[in-house]
């Protein structure tokens, strides 16, 4: 494995393609956009994109697309419908609803597409799953839970969670096992739920910033059984808030990319007020970034980029239904080229194109 210096930055650089979809004016489910979109590879060979699509009242589905790719480069869509609603109760409350922000990971071990979201329920945004093996019809398993960890002396399942991401391969699991990892990103402020409840952060926790954790599930259980992916144990913290641009909060983004160095795991910071509950974050600014996570301690940060890669500079990032946003969720190799897909100011979808600056 390559070694880096981890005061050096991360020899990479996202560089912005163009605006890959926006949101249909005469579609009643796009009208308050598209946004932080998967994507996944097809049986056919082609490649789709799996928007958030935003109706009025903020009840989002998640859609399917074709990407259009000329000369290697995807450039636009062709839509293709919904493939997931929020039908179920647990994406449901009385006055809000939504399946959000998908991810999805192809787990070549387990020959399916793991789409991890976030459910908008009665009690907030809560992660859980679906599994697909034709990125046409997904079974949802329902929603993740996390098994109790007594030196944590809390339950990780009280609290909101979102930038959900499985890594594509098993890796170490802490307890030597070998493992399907996954990215998650709770946060401890419980007043906007109940007053006075405060942010009761687990024990040994002293940063009480929304940071990026990990969780496991045992690669065996989960090639007998795909529900067990829904299990996860060995939860973590992975990274908190450090550079300037992520002073906020971070959290994951697309899934893990294996690269000589390690994984390297594009993901945004964020800095100004952080908005509670179902509150967007008006006047906060979300940039990205990278780190490179140790492929042999997944959890475990070996380097991680000093200043953003890439921040809201375009009329599409910076003007939306929440400006000056850049937040990466889907990545995928075309044609030799690494491309990011990214949500562009909760309103559109951009690309960008991963490239390593030096060896």
């Amino acid at each position: 494995m390559t070694r880096l210096n981890t005061e050096s930055a991360l020899p990479y650089a996202l560089n912005r393609v163009g605006v890959l979809m926006n949101a249909d004016p005469a579609d009643p489910l796009e009208a308050e956009g598209v946004l932080n979109p998967a994507t996944a590879w097809g049986p056919d060979g082609e490649l789709y994109l799996f928007p958030r699509m935003v109706a009025a009242g903020n009840v989002s589905r998640i859609g399917r697309a074709r990407v259009v790719i000329e000369d290697g480069v995807p450039v636009g869509v062709e839509r293709q419908g919904v493939v997931l609603s929020p039908d179920e109760g647990f994406e449901r409350g009385a006055h809000n609803a939504g399946v959000e922000d998908p991810r999805i990971t192809f787990i070549p071990d387990l020959g399916v597409h793991v789409m991890t979201y976030v459910a908008y329920g009665p009690l907030g945004p809560r992660p859980a799953l679906a599994v697909s093996t034709d990125t046409i019809s997904w079974r949802r398993l329902g929603p993740l839970h996390f098994t109790y960890q007594s030196h944590l002396s809390t339950d990780l399942n009280f609290f909101p969670n979102k930038d959900l991401v499985f890594f594509p391969e098993i890796v170490p699991g802490p307890d030597g096992r070998a493992s399907f990892a996954m990215l998650h990103r709770p946060m401890w402020d419980l007043d906007w739920l109940r007053a006075g409840e405060g942010a009761p952060a687990p024990a040994g926790v002293a940063d009480g910033r929304p940071s990026i954790w990990i969780a496991y599930v045992d690669a065996e259980a989960a090639r007998r059984d795909l529900s067990a992916l829904t299990s996860l144990r060995h939860s973590a913290p992975v990274a908190a808030p450090e550079m300037p641009f992520e002073v906020a909060k971070i959290g994951a983004g697309p899934p893990p990319l294996r690269v000589p160095e390690g994984w390297l795991l594009i993901h945004h910071g964020v800095t100004g007020p952080v908005a509670r509950g179902f509150e967007l974050s008006h006047g906060a600014v979300y940039r990205a970034g990278g780190m490179l996570l140790d492929p042999d301690d997944p959890a475990r940060v070996l380097a991680r980029s000093q200043e953003p890669w890439l921040s809201p500079e375009t009329r599409e990032e910076t003007v939306g239904t929440l400006g000056n946003v850049v937040f990466p969720t889907a990545i995928e190799r075309i044609a030799g080229t690494v491309y990011v897909f990214y949500g562009m100011a909760d309103s559109a979808i951009g690309v960008a194109a991963l490239e390593r600056t030096a060896d």
